[in-house]
């Protein structure tokens, strides 16, 4: 058997395991034992340290960490001050107040890291007031289903972790490139807000009383401690002061400082993040150690330097490759999380990316773009779920809501593949010194 049928055999494989509604971790073991099966007499040797090398990486101590940190402060009050924080400053622009959704979502991602709960939080807070006042139900869903995803574009992202330690590049790195891509994303969910608003004009509200620079910073106060925070957070690990995992684990201890400062910090709210942060940080780790596994025995059977040899015998453009992925990816969300996405793929796709000439923290932010896409494409879009359930409607309603934003996402996409330099600039200037 060739290795290109080998791996059209594997594939078949875990595309079988995963319709029979196999854990995801499960499923990637499974394959990757095979696969050793067909190469090497004592795979279980193999399963063992490939298990224990997924999970014991130093830099991977910074995931649960920052997970903590986010379900600390999604349990105080910080959501329910963003609305009231963030709306002073935008009632001049067109659209005025839809544009909270958009810049309530950039700030609590950089917190939380996890798409569904800065969706969930924002939607639960916002939604209710922008009814109240007569905004268009449909760009107020549509925005917040979209938004959401900024968490997990915008540092400290969950899934960047995840990234980096499967693709093996620096953590700090790929979370420097991702803000000029996250406020791109945030200037062009903003710019169609503002387009849709000057063209139908007599679906808005009337006009609310301005309010003075003094009032605007007092109904900002509460924001400036968590605002603090994630600057601290970054700032040490862009200064060199900090590793990742030491800036996530004194984020951790800022936050749980603000949160007591708050009076959101109590003995029942402690244990409940403590408890979201280990299941999520568990389910994620099995994932990795599976893929750790699959990667191993892909690289003992040569699959991906032989996909990576026909795609260069194939002599298509670079171009043509990022087109391919591209749908790949969009399919593969319409039925899988994004770290599922990533973990699922690494092993064979950076082979082929990196025989291309791609950078891997461009790709990186590449991918994580086309997983914000998943996040709102069915049947499986996870911000369509948690909106479905916030509002009560069809889930084709909300996918048709966020339709507009969806294609804001495609031409972030278009523009970071045909300017590189959007995504690469930053890390280059900051950590080339």
């Amino acid at each position: 058997m060739g290795l290109l049928e080998l791996a059209l055999l594997l594939l078949v494989l875990l595309v079988f395991l995963l319709g029979a509604g196999l854990w995801v971790a499960l499923a990637l073991a499974g394959v990757g034992y095979v696969a050793m099966v067909l190469v090497h007499p004592s795979p279980g040797l193999f399963l063992a340290s490939a298990y224990w090398e997924g999970v014991s990486s130093w830099t991977l101590a910074a995931l649960p960490m920052f997970i903590w940190m986010g379900e600390i402060l999604f349990r105080t009050r910080l959501s329910n001050e963003l609305f009231s924080g963030i709306a002073p400053w935008v009632r001049r622009l067109p659209g005025r107040l839809l544009h909270v959704n958009i810049f309530a979502c950039g700030l609590f991602g950089c917190v939380s890291g996890s798409s569904a709960a800065t969706c969930a939080t924002v939607s639960k807070i916002a939604l209710p007031e922008l009814q109240k006042r007569g905004y268009s139900e449909q760009v107020a869903i549509g925005s917040l289903a979209t938004a959401g995803t900024l968490g997990l574009l915008l540092p400290p992202s969950i899934i960047m972790v995840v990234y980096a330690v499967a693709a093996e590049v620096s953590i700090i790195r790929i979370f420097i490139a991702g803000f000029v891509p996250g406020l791109l994303v945030i200037v062009l969910f903003s710019l169609y807000i503002a387009v849709w608003a000057l063209l139908n004009p007599a679906r808005q509200p009337a006009p609310e009383p301005r309010l003075s620079f003094g009032r605007k910073l007092r109904a900002s106060a509460q924001l400036i401690p968590c605002v603090l925070l994630i600057i601290g957070v970054i700032g040490s690990m862009l200064g060199g002061i900090a590793t990742a995992t030491e800036a996530a684990a004194c984020g951790v201890l800022g936050s749980l400082i603000l949160a007591a400062a708050t009076g959101g910090l109590s003995w029942r709210s402690f244990v409940d993040s403590l408890a979201g942060a280990t299941r999520l940080s568990c389910m994620i780790l099995f994932i990795l150690a599976g893929a750790a596994f699959l990667t191993k025995a892909m690289a003992l059977t040569g699959i991906p330097a032989a996909l990576a040899g026909a795609v260069a015998e194939a002599g298509l453009s670079p171009y043509a490759i990022i087109a391919i992925l591209t749908l790949v990816y969009i399919v593969m969300g319409m039925a899988l999380d994004g770290v599922s996405m990533i973990v699922l793929t690494t092993s064979v796709v950076v082979p082929m990316v990196t025989a291309a000439g791609f950078d891997l923290i461009w790709f990186g932010i590449f991918i994580i773009l086309l997983v914000e896409i998943g996040q709102v494409t069915p049947p499986v879009g996870f911000n369509l779920f948690v909106m479905q359930s916030m509002t009560g409607k069809e889930q084709l309603e909300v996918a048709w809501a966020a339709l507009p934003f969806f294609l804001m996402l495609v031409l972030a996409v278009v523009l970071i593949t045909l300017f590189p330099p959007i995504v690469t600039w930053l890390p280059d200037l900051l950590l080339s010194r």
